[in-house]
């Protein structure tokens, strides 16, 4: 075997609090070798991300390495000084953060950020850099890259963005990349194109890759071997098949345990009674235009409005208790949709009806509305007022709709509903900052439920969560769904999400619904050739030898 890339012994890092020390890491050791692809996995707080942090030098204060060592081709360098070690940064080590967007700095193209990478860390002229900076957006899959140099991060997608920071990751030749969360807000399609851009990478450059995620299907597609990390320790390391078939350690069994898989196994949602029963939710012709803006030229020549159609006369019906998934790539509608049938956009045209009222009917229409239909966003730190306590942001819907007389009707409501979300109703004193992301997405839908309605619109309600603590929210929605007969309309990338907790699939493509129908039927016999296309760029754990 070839000499490791990157090797890491006995590794501790330590937090010096004023309260004791807090021990992030406690000795961890693994290699990776030249071309390797190591998945490292593991629940929030497991230690992923500090792993990475600390092999790059980039600790946030007061953590410390306090014992074990890091090598990278042989030399030690977590003994370096600070200089050197930032000099070592961007050259020989490279780094994919989750969000692009906080990567690239918004004030300057692309290209100006690649050229000056470049030329920091090569002896290249301007002329020379920028030629190699078109050529690293190439092998990245950015297509046009000569002319797409010159846009700026805003004006490409999220797949494309994260290409860019790829391009600039390995824009020294860095004989190791890590990449913390490099897929997880993509979806399935994007994913599998980012993912093919790392494989290459491996192979035509001879590159390692630590890759931290929490999303094993990535892992699946395109690791070499598995490190499980819990509580700051490394559980248990082995090829992919062997940690996901036959996984030792009773965590790691857990984790595995908790991922949805897109085949077909386990309880399937409850088969519909009557076929021809009456729907609850009635989506009819739905569409939405965004006026784009005009030029001076176009007001002056009386130019017609420049519009886009982001929804393009989309029709679904959800029944009573059922749930309805929406998927489809970023830019499909989705969440247009989504925030429509809320009541957060108004339609161009078309209806939405709930128990036969329409939700946009006037001032008649927005009552039924706010009391029917709630909403749970995808990150629920930003939906939660962060000034104010737990028990105030639920306790708002039951203070406007009338539900409670009097303080302490309002604080029984709240603290039984925390209770039904698996919360102590202790923490209704607490602000959002103060729990972690799978409690803030239980106080989310207490939020949701606090004004008793009866249908919910899930906008990625699971897609920044771990697998273990999506697992626990899923279940949790299906209780209350079992309880409340909640209706759902499930919008997710995470199409085996959807497989799990769905009745019926749509399924959206450049604003238009290209199929509908039971999930058994679409998932397994799909009509639209776009359908085919997504599902084939699912990664299946299921099917892996």
């Amino acid at each position: 075997m070839s000499a490791p890339i990157l090797s890491v012994r006995n590794l501790v890092v330590d937090f010096p609090l004023r309260r004791g020390n807090f021990r992030a890491l406690d000795g961890v050791s693994f290699d990776i070798a030249p071309g390797e692809v190591l998945g490292v996995v593991g629940e929030s707080g497991a230690g992923k991300s500090m792993t990475g942090s600390a092999v790059i030098g980039l600790l946030e204060p007061p953590g410390q390495i306090t014992s074990g060592e890091v090598h990278l081709t042989g030399q030690r360098i977590d003994t370096l000084p600070a200089a050197e070690l930032a000099r070592l940064r961007g050259k020989r080590i490279g780094m994919v953060m989750q969000d692009p967007l906080t990567s690239l700095n918004p004030l300057f193209t692309v290209g100006e950020q690649l050229i000056e990478t470049i030329r920091q860390h090569m002896p290249l002229s301007e002329d020379e850099a920028r030629a190699r900076a078109i050529s690293l957006l190439e092998e990245a899959g950015i297509p046009r890259a000569a002319e797409r140099i010159n846009a700026y991060p805003h004006q490409f997608s999220g797949g494309m963005r994260q290409r860019v920071v790829i391009a600039l990751a390995i824009a020294a030749d860095p004989e190791l990349v890590i990449a913390d969360e490099p897929t997880s807000a993509l979806d399935v399609s994007v994913q599998a194109q980012i993912i093919k851009v790392l494989k290459d990478l491996c192979q035509r450059r001879g590159t390692a890759i630590m890759l931290i995620t929490h999303d094993m299907g990535v892992i699946a597609q395109i690791a070499d071997r598995i490190m499980v990390m819990n509580a700051g320790k490394v559980v248990e390391t082995g090829t992919v098949a062997n940690i996901i078939k036959h996984p030792q350690e009773e965590y790691t069994i857990r984790l595995i345990a908790s991922i949805p898989t897109i085949s077909r196994t386990g309880d399937a949602p409850p088969a519909r009674e009557d076929q021809g029963g009456a729907s609850y939710v009635e989506v009819s012709h739905l569409v939405r235009d965004f006026d784009m803006g005009a030029t001076i030229v176009d007001r002056i020549l009386r130019r017609p409005a420049n519009l886009f159609r982001a929804v393009n006369d989309v029709s679904f019906r959800i029944r009573k208790g059922e749930t309805y998934g929406l998927v489809g790539e970023s830019g499909s509608g989705k969440s247009t949709c989504a925030r429509m049938i809320a009541g957060l956009i108004e339609p161009t045209s078309g209806s939405v009806k709930v128990a036969g009222q329409d939700v946009w009917a006037g001032s008649e229409g927005a009552r039924a509305r706010r009391r029917a239909v709630q909403m749970i966003f995808q990150d629920p730190y930003a939906s939660l007022n962060p000034r104010w306590r737990v028990g105030n942001i639920i306790a708002e819907p039951i203070r406007v709709l009338g539900l409670a007389q009097t303080a302490s009707e309002v604080e029984d409501r709240v603290a039984d509903l925390l209770r039904k979300v698996r919360l102590d109703p202790i923490v209704m004193r607490k602000f959002p900052h103060e729990f972690s992301g799978g409690q803030r997405q239980r106080i989310a839908i207490a939020r949701a439920l606090s004004s008793q309605p009866e249908f919910i619109v899930c906008d990625e309600p699971t897609s920044a969560l771990d697998v273990s603590v999506q697992a626990q929210v899923l279940d949790l929605m299906a209780e209350l769904q079992q309880e409340f007969g909640l209706t759902y309309l499930l919008i997710s990338h995470n199409l085996a999400v959807i497989r799990q907790m769905a009745t019926d699939v749509g399924v959206l493509h450049n604003g238009v619904l290209v199929e509908s129908g039971p999930v058994d039927a679409i998932f397994d016999h799909p009509q639209a050739e776009y359908t085919k296309v997504l599902l084939d760029a699912v990664p299946d754990l299921a099917a892996i030898d």
